[in-house]
């Protein structure tokens, strides 16, 4: 035979596109294939064996129905798309997961196929009870909870919850996380396809599990009831509850099922019970109702039923399979146990490892240090030893100081001692000065007014004098004197004018007053010279003497005086004290013993000497205060002298 015939002889084929809860997949069909050829060859390459459960769904004018197996797939009503697409999904529902689902890509597809009904809300599930058949569903995509890897976060871009649990809590994302993360902790140790397992056994408990629902009536008109088909039987439900049915019809309880163009009958096994009708929108409705019941009731039947070999195979396999499983799982755990041990003696040892680098770096940082200590202490120790030298000389000298010290602290005693005493006694003269000086005071107003009263006198006698001489000697009136003097030397009779001649004794003292006054300035140019000189000498004693405390007393002392130089008496200033202090030698100045007595210029008898104690002053300023009230009082402090100028006379 030619290859040309053998190409001729090849069937023709089309295109088909299986989509799986995961997966994909492509094949190209013959044309005279029916549908149970392609359903087996999907599963073929899907590797399942429990091909009860499953079919080939398609979706024409909006209704999606099922691809009958006994029939060619091209004489079926499909899409006409190149390639024509088919869902592979879950036809019938087991009653018990746990016990009819035996391989693992069985548990596998129905676990997406009920997570995605659950999540487009085709089957009714409660808030909490989604947040828990949420966590299962991460258990079964990561694995065991690991903080250090599942971050906060990881959960964002997975859908895990409907959307009407979303909106129906007013809780952001980070919160459902929260919650998921929580129960996800406690599932630690379960395996993967266990967490699958554990998600489709609390979805089978829910009441729309599994449920297929068709609109009907129980007259042509009206489409006010549901039924379901499930793996129990049949159910008529209110088009508003899909949670509790109105009527029940088991599958043990059902002796036939029957349409007749759009109207369905169920006969109940009794005969006795009513038969119930209804009418369904098409007639394809019908046609598809009674192939879920056919298929169902199947399944119902063949549970009661003794297992076949092939089944009692896979349950077998099914067994190893889990025994094979809990022991990885067992082995995995062990071997997880040991190298977690191992890890943590691991991290132990290099724990350990690095405290004794550490101790050994700081053992020899510690030896370098103690070398280096050791030096530092020998150059210590010498150093010691020089300055054990130097301290015991500056000892003996500070012994020496401190006995010096202690000698002059005696000598400064001493001095404070004579100090406050000649204080004491500068006080009590200066009490008595500025007595004494208030007489003086009072006395020269008094030589004041004498003096003012005999010019008078000597003013009136002159002018009676040439009052008489006009009278009585007119030829001598054209010849004026020429000095005082000539008219003191004319001479009258006694029983002419007697003339008062007080004006001698007016000159007279005048001219005694004036002889006075230069003999105290001579005197007081020389205490100017002599207070320059202790000047000199008290500079070198300012600092010794600022050691005790009678330097504060003695400047209050000043300051007192000092304002009161402006209200000494006028005679003072007639007779030029005031340009006998300088007044550039104002400041404080030590104690300096002087002896020296002095009296007054004036050589009249009445002349007052004031004798001076040996004392010591400290300042060189004249001073005027009010001390009582109504009384003045002046004091001259001059270094050497103190001088008071009684009235003379």
């Amino acid at each position: 035979m030619s290859i040309r015939g053998l190409k001729k002889k090849q069937p023709k084929t089309f295109k088909v596109k299986v989509i799986t809860m995961d997966a994909e997949m492509e094949f190209s069909c013959e044309m005279k294939w029916k549908g149970k050829d392609l359903f087996d060859l999907v599963c073929r390459a899907l590797g399942l064996r429990e091909t009860w459960f499953f079919g080939l769904q398609y979706t024409i004018k909006g209704m999606y129905t099922w691809l009958k197996m006994d029939k060619k797939v091209l004489d079926q009503e499909i899409p006409k798309e190149d390639p024509v697409s088919f869902r592979f999904l879950a036809k019938f529902y087991p009653e018990k997961v746990e016990e009819e689902l035996l391989q693992e890509i069985t548990q596998h597809l129905f676990f997406l196929q009920v997570k995605k009904q659950i999540l487009d809300e085709e089957i009714y599930c409660s808030p909490e009870a989604t947040v828990l058949l949420a966590s299962y569903a991460v258990q079964a995509k990561y694995g065991d909870y690991d903080p250090n890897f599942h971050e906060p976060g990881f959960l964002a871009q997975e859908e895990l919850l409907p959307k009407r649990v979303l909106r129906q809590y007013q809780m952001t994302a980070d919160m459902w996380e929260e919650k998921i993360s929580a129960w996800y902790a406690e599932h630690r140790g379960i395996a993967r396809d266990e967490a699958k397992m554990n998600y489709l056994k609390i979805a089978q408990d829910l009441e729309m599990y599994g449920v297929n629902y068709f609109p009907i009536a129980q007259n042509k008109s009206d489409t006010d009831l549901l039924l379901g088909v499930d793996a129990k039987g049949i159910h008529v439900y209110n088009i508003n509850n899909r949670f509790s049915p109105n009527k029940s019809f088991e599958w043990s309880g059902i002796r036939n099922i029957s349409y007749s163009e759009k109207e369905l009958t169920i006969k109940p096994l009794d005969k006795k019970a009513e038969v119930f009708k209804f009418f369904s929108s098409q007639l394809k409705v019908n046609k598809l109702v009674l192939q879920l019941c056919i298929g169902n009731h199947d399944l119902f039947m063949r549970r009661r039923n003794v297992d076949s070999i092939e089944i009692q195979q896979m349950k077998a396999q099914a067994r190893e399979e889990k025994a094979r499983q809990k022991m990885e799982t067992q082995r995995l755990a062990r071997e997880k146990q040991l190298r977690e041990e191992a890890e943590r003696a691991k991290e132990e040892l290099e724990t350990r490892l690095f405290q004794m680098e550490d101790e050994a770096r700081q053992a020899n940082e510690a030896l370098l240090r103690s070398q280096e200590t050791a030096e530092l202490l020998a150059e210590k120790a010498q150093i010691a030893e020089e300055e054990a030298k130097l301290l015991a000389q500056n000892a003996a000298e500070a012994e020496q100081e401190r006995q010096r010290l202690e000698i002059t602290a005696l000598k400064t005693k001493e001095e404070k001692r004579l100090m406050e005493q000649k204080m004491r006694e500068t006080e009590l003269i200066a009490v008595k000065l500025v007595k004494e000086s208030d007489r003086r005071a009072k006395e020269a107003e008094h030589l004041k007014q004498d003096l003012h009263e005999a010019r008078e006198a000597e003013r009136k006698a002159k002018q009676k004098l040439l009052d008489v001489t006009k009278l009585n000697y007119p030829h001598v009136a054209r010849y004026p004197p020429h000095s005082p003097a000539d008219t003191r030397d004319v001479s009258f009779d006694k029983g002419s004018v007697k003339m008062d001649l007080k004006d001698v004794d007016l000159k007279r003292l005048s001219f005694e007053i004036e002889r006075e006054r230069l003999d105290y300035l001579e005197k007081s140019k020389k205490f100017e010279d002599r207070l320059k000189e202790l000047k000199s000498e008290i500079h070198a004693l300012k600092l010794e003497e600022k050691q005790t405390g009678l330097y504060s007393h003695w400047n209050e002392v000043l300051g007192s005086l000092d304002r009161s130089i402006g209200n000494a008496p006028s005679w003072m200033k007639t007779f030029g004290a005031g340009d006998l202090l300088d007044m550039n030698l104002r400041k404080p100045f030590p104690a300096y013993p002087l002896n020296a007595t002095s009296s007054c210029p004036c050589t009249n008898k009445n002349q007052h000497t004031v004798p001076v104690e040996k004392s010591t002053f400290q300042t060189n300023t004249l001073v005027a205060s009010n001390l009582g009230t109504g009384t003045r009082k002046q004091i001259i402090k001059v270094m050497g002298f103190i001088c008071i100028f009684p009235k003379c006379g």
